[in-house]
């Protein structure tokens, strides 16, 4: 039996994605189709972006899976026409390194106070010497795929990683906590907090004036996740005061970012254009496609979200 595989996501990203699923789904052996189109009750997989034409998915009768292309989900996680399994994209190849890459680049750089080399206009020797990174605590804010992965690369340096999540946790290397009590303690000695929870109602503005206050004066943030994560108000106010020495931002609560938002001009705010971590189409579709043979095989599909938790 042929397997329909419908790509609905914006056509821009089909030229990117075309030929790497082609081979990828080659390789599981299977009879299938893959298309922009197809009629919906012909329709077994959907690969999958929120910025897709498909919003209701009530047509697609025969849906055995929603692959989604990204990590996040929760532009898709709420909608209560969707009732086939829906799976999260995790990709060790190419998502995960490419977080962990970011994370660990500046953390590096804030650790060592690299910009004040860089940027020094007056020609100033100034010998400013940082500590040893066993002397730097670094604090992660979400244990999943990602944060695991920053967590073991940062430890592998020799920075001492706590890491807080939601429910219980256990890695390697790794002080792990969890709840109110946890997450107050996680901040306390959080000289470097990367924030790497996802996007949900629960997760809006953690870090908000009280958690600010909780962490060391001249901290400093680095957020990868999710820009809702962030009370950017009480961000700002704390930038000013100097309670918080510099914050990194890749997400934002509007993308782009508006050019006359105040993180722009903040001489202690870093943006960079949703870059931390990219979707990388040859490594993304060896996923996508082992969960259609699994799916195929009868076992069980790997990633799938949890829809009452969100992720």
């Amino acid at each position: 039996m042929t397997v329909t595989i419908l790509f609905a996501a914006p056509e821009a990203r089909w030229a990117d994605y075309e030929a790497p699923l082609h081979a990828a789904l080659r390789e599981t052996g299977l009879d299938y189709r893959l298309g922009l189109s197809f009629p919906p009750e012909e329709v077994d997989y959907i690969v999958y972006a929120p910025e897709s034409h498909v919003q209701d998915f009530t047509p697609y009768t025969r849906l055995k899976a929603v692959l989604n292309l990204w990590a996040g989900v929760e532009g898709v996680v709420g909608n209560e026409t969707l009732k086939a399994p829906l799976a999260r994209m995790v990709d060790a190849e190419g998502l995960t390194q490419g977080m962990v890459e970011y994370v660990t680049g500046h953390v590096m750089r804030h650790h060592l106070g690299m910009d004040a080399q860089i940027v020094n206009p007056e020609h100033e020797w100034d010998p400013v010497m940082p500590p040893l990174a066993r002397d730097r605590p670094v604090t992660i804010l979400g244990l999943g795929t990602l944060g695991q992965a920053c967590a073991h690369a940062l430890t592998g340096i020799g920075f001492p990683v706590t890491g807080w999540s939601r429910t219980p946790k256990d890695v390697s290397g790794v002080t792990c906590l969890h709840g109110e009590d946890g997450f107050r303690h996680a901040l306390e000695h959080a000289q470097i907090l990367v924030l790497l929870l996802p996007d949900t109602p629960d997760t809006a503005d953690t870090l908000d004036t009280r958690a600010i206050e909780r962490m060391p004066r001249g901290a400093f943030v680095i957020n990868p996740g999710r820009g809702a994560l962030i009370d950017d108000d009480a961000l700002l106010a704390a930038l000013d005061a100097g309670e918080v020495a510099h914050a990194t931002l890749d997400v934002f609560r509007q993308e782009p970012l508006p050019k006359g938002h105040p993180y722009w001009a903040h001489p202690c705010v870093t943006v960079t254009p949703h870059i931390a971590s990219e979707t990388r189409p040859p490594s993304a579709s060896r996923v996508i496609a082992e969960n259609i043979r699994r799916g195929e095989a009868g076992k069980p599909f790997l990633h799938l979200v949890d829809r009452d938790a969100g992720y």
